[in-house]
């Protein structure tokens, strides 16, 4: 195990959100599954590191395997589940802080390349050109204690103040037992932007 690999606690938390490992009994052949776990730390590596699919590390198995099931996962809304699931655990837990929300954003410059939509579809890729160059704005809503409830992403010429409203209709946390889910704080903080 690497230094920044998964804890056994973490992953027993993870585990219970994640699809089955093995395919079912009696589905045609194929490669052997590799585990969520070695593919979860490998995609944990790539976030940490920043580097490219290619360079992932020999010992979290093919860098291929790993994006595909991040891809797979991303259009099954996996991502979005276990977020929402860990947050419901975090606020029956009583680690969520709903006196005072925090919001900003930060433009992220992204490669002249970068866009590849359909051109059906280009509001989905939030890619603008500003002052900057070609880029991406990403507002993110966190709690007081710093933790992301949830993000927007705009194309980089649009003005931080259109995605305020988004981010604040975006976030809700379910409860556990009955009840609405829990969508507003307290108070809010913003720069000026």
């Amino acid at each position: 195990m690497c230094r920044h690999d998964l804890t056994d606690r973490h992953y027993e938390r993870l585990e219970l959100l994640l699809p089955p490992e093995r395919p079912p009994k009696g589905s045609q052949g194929g490669r052997p599954f590799v585990s969520h776990r070695r593919t979860l730390n490998g995609l944990l590596w790539l976030d940490r590191t920043g580097a490219p699919w290619r360079d992932i590390p020999e010992h979290y198995g093919a860098w291929s395997t790993r994006a595909n099931r991040f891809s797979r996962w991303r259009k099954q809304g996996l991502w979005q589940r276990i977020l929402d699931a860990l947050q419901e655990q975090a606020d029956a837990e009583g680690r969520l802080d709903w006196e005072i929300h925090s919001v900003d954003g930060t433009i992220v410059r992204a490669h002249q390349h970068a866009a590849g939509a359909p051109r059906s579809e280009p509001q989905r890729e939030a890619l603008g050109r500003s002052q900057g160059g070609f880029s991406t704005k990403v507002h993110v809503r966190a709690e007081g204690r710093g933790k992301p409830m949830t993000f927007v992403l705009t194309p980089g010429q649009r003005h931080e103040a259109t995605a305020f409203e988004q981010l604040m209709e975006q976030g809700a946390v379910k409860r556990s037992g009955r009840g609405r889910p829990r969508l507003r704080p307290l108070r809010v903080v913003g720069d000026k932007g």
